[in-house]
């Protein structure tokens, strides 16, 4: 059993930075994928960035290409999202979830987990950032 706790979202201004940090209070997250999804008020969830459980490759969605860092702290159980230049539009509730990869191979490709796919998800720590 895994279970995962989001912190480090805050009200900052626009411009400026933010680090989010996903633990598992319970379990660990070794060798497994952790991803970033953000949901902004009255839209749909997206991906922000996802690392891999087997080499810590890491993926982007096209929300925060860019301005964003993705890193695992396995000492400190933790999987971090570092986000710069932030901007009112980044403004939502950030959710970490884990599941054994950041991909799926269906009909014969690889394509992103999509939200529903991943097991393991936090409570969701909110961003806002003001103009």
């Amino acid at each position: 059993q895994l279970q995962l706790e989001e912190s480090g979202g805050a009200l900052v201004q626009y411009g400026g930075s933010l680090r989010l940090a996903c633990v598992a209070s319970q379990g660990t997250l070794e060798k497994r994928a952790v991803v970033w999804w953000r949901q902004a008020p009255g839209k749909e969830r997206e991906r922000v960035s996802c690392i891999s459980g087997a080499d810590d490759s890491t993926y982007s969605g096209d929300s925060m290409k860019g301005r964003h860092t993705i890193s695992r702290d396995s000492a400190k159980n933790t999987v971090y999202l570092q986000m710069n230049s932030l901007k009112p539009e980044d403004t939502g509730v950030y959710y970490c979830a884990a599941d054994s990869s950041c991909h799926l191979y269906v009909a014969g490709e690889y394509r992103p987990r999509t939200a529903e796919e991943y097991t393991y998800w936090g409570q969701g720590t909110q961003v806002t950032v003001s103009s």
